[in-house]
C-alpha cells in the first residue's frame, strides 16, 4: 500500500516541480494597475466600426498592421513582408520588403519609412528600393521596431517595443507583445534619427512602447505605452522641451498605433479592451505559474475593435467600435480625405469607413 502511494506521488511531485520551479523566459515585475474604468461613457460599446468596407489583399496576405499615404495613394504591408497599394477596393502587391513591417509613414522626400520588427528602421522608394537606415541604437540592435513618425525636416522618430524579446525568434509580434506586457519589464524606448544620420534615445523605460504621432505643428510627440494603457506627450519645442507628461492615462483599452489628422486631432487604434489577467500583475510568482500552464491559459487580446479620435488636449471626440469583433484586432486608423482607413493585426483585409472631417 505504501509503495503504491509513493508511486502515485511521483507525478504529483513532478507536476509541482514544473509549476513552481521550471525555468520560463519571462521575469515578471510587480505592478499594480489602476482599476479598469471599463467601456463606459464615450467608450460604451457600439457597432459603428462594423459598418466599414473591407479592402481585401491577395489571398495569401495576412495582417495589414498599418496604413500609410504615399503620393496620395494608400499603402499597407503584411506579415510576409510584402508591400501593397490600394487600387479601387482591393490591394495589389507592389514590392517585396521582407521582414515584418509594422509602422509606415511617408517622409518629406517622398519615400516610405518602415518600422520593421525584425530588422529596424527601413526606407523604401519607388526609384531606389529598400535600404536600412537604423539597425542599432547605442551599439545595441533594434530588437523590436514598432512604429515610426517622420517630421517635415526628415527627422525619424521610432519606437522599440522591448529589448528583451525578439519577435523573429518567438514566432511573430503577437506572441512577443503578450510576453512583454505580461512580464511588465520597462525595456521599451523611443529614439530619433536626425537628418544628419545620428541616432539617440529620447524616452526610455516603457512597458511595450508602441504608436507615435507628431502634433500638427510638430511641437510635441505622442507615445503609446501599450503595457500601461497610457499615452504620453513628449514636448519637442517651447518652454517644456524635453519634458514628458501623461496625455491619456488609465485608458479602458490598450493603445496601439496613433495617427495625426489634418485638423490637429489624433486617431488611436486599440488592440484590445483591458483584460482580466491584469489582476495577476501584483503577483510575479503566480504569473510564472500561469506561463508554465501554456498558451491556453495565458492572457490574450479580446477581439473587440476600437478606434478613437482625441483632440490635442486629450478630450474624446468620438469612439468607433466593432464590439462583436467581426473586423478583428484593430491596430491602426488613419484619416484620408473623407475616409477613415483601419489597419488590422490579423486577417486578409484592411477596412475603411466614410466620415466627414472636422473643419
Amino acid at each position: 500500500m505504501r509503495k503504491s502511494i509513493r508511486v502515485a506521488m511521483v507525478p504529483i511531485i513532478i507536476g509541482l516541480f514544473y509549476l513552481l520551479l521550471w525555468p520560463v523566459p519571462i521575469q515578471p515585475e510587480k505592478y499594480k494597475p489602476s482599476p479598469d474604468p471599463g467601456l463606459v461613457g464615450k467608450f460604451a460599446p457600439n457597432q459603428q466600426l462594423a459598418e466599414a468596407e473591407r479592402l481585401y489583399l491577395p489571398d495569401y496576405a495576412d495582417g495589414p498592421e498599418d496604413i500609410a499615404v504615399l503620393d496620395g495613394e494608400i499603402y499597407t504591408a503584411d506579415v510576409h513582408g510584402d508591400l501593397f497599394r490600394l487600387s479601387g477596393s482591393e490591394f495589389e502587391k507592389v514590392a517585396e520588403l521582407g521582414g515584418r513591417p509594422l509602422g509606415l509613414d511617408e517622409g518629406p522626400d517622398g519615400a516610405l519609412y518602415i518600422a520593421d520588427s525584425f530588422r529596424g528602421i527601413m526606407r523604401w522608394s519607388k526609384e531606389g528600393g529598400l535600404e536600412s537606415i537604423v539597425s542599432e541604437v547605442d551599439d545595441f540592435p533594434v530588437v523590436y521596431a514598432n512604429q515610426v513618425a517622420v517630421a517635415t525636416d526628415g527627422t525619424v522618430y521610432f519606437s522599440n517595443s522591448t529589448d528583451r524579446f525578439d519577435p523573429e525568434d518567438l514566432g511573430g509580434t503577437k506572441p512577443t507583445s503578450i510576453m512583454t506586457i505580461f512580464e511588465q519589464s520597462k525595456t521599451g524606448y523611443v529614439a530619433r534619427r536626425s537628418p544628419d544620420g545620428s541616432v539617440e534615445k529620447i524616452v526610455d523605460g516603457l512597458v511595450y512602447a508602441n504608436g507615435l504621432a507628431l502634433s500638427r505643428n510638430e511641437d510635441f510627440l505622442l507615445i503609446a505605452e501599450t503595457g500601461r494603457a497610457t499615452i504620453h506627450r513628449l514636448w519637442l519645442r517651447g518652454d517644456n522641451k524635453g519634458q514628458i507628461e501623461p496625455f491619456l492615462e488609465n485608458l479602458p483599452a490598450y493603445p496601439d498605433n496613433i495617427e495625426s489628422a489634418k485638423d490637429g486631432s489624433f486617431w488611436v487604434a486599440f488592440a484590445s479592451p483591458r483584460v482580466p489577467a491584469e489582476a495577476l500583475m501584483p503577483y510575479p510568482r503566480l504569473r510564472k505559474i500561469v506561463w508554465r500552464l501554456g498558451p491556453a491559459v495565458r492572457p490574450a487580446p479580446i477581439v473587440h475593435g476600437i478606434v478613437a479620435q482625441f483632440d490635442a488636449d486629450g478630450s474624446v471626440i468620438q469612439v468607433l467600435q466593432d464590439s462583436d469583433g467581426d473586423l478583428g484586432i484593430t491596430s491602426g486608423a488613419r484619416m484620408v480625405e473623407d475616409y477613415l482607413y483601419i489597419g488590422l493585426l490579423e486577417g486578409g483585409f484592411a477596412a475603411r469607413l466614410q466620415l466627414k472631417q472636422r473643419d
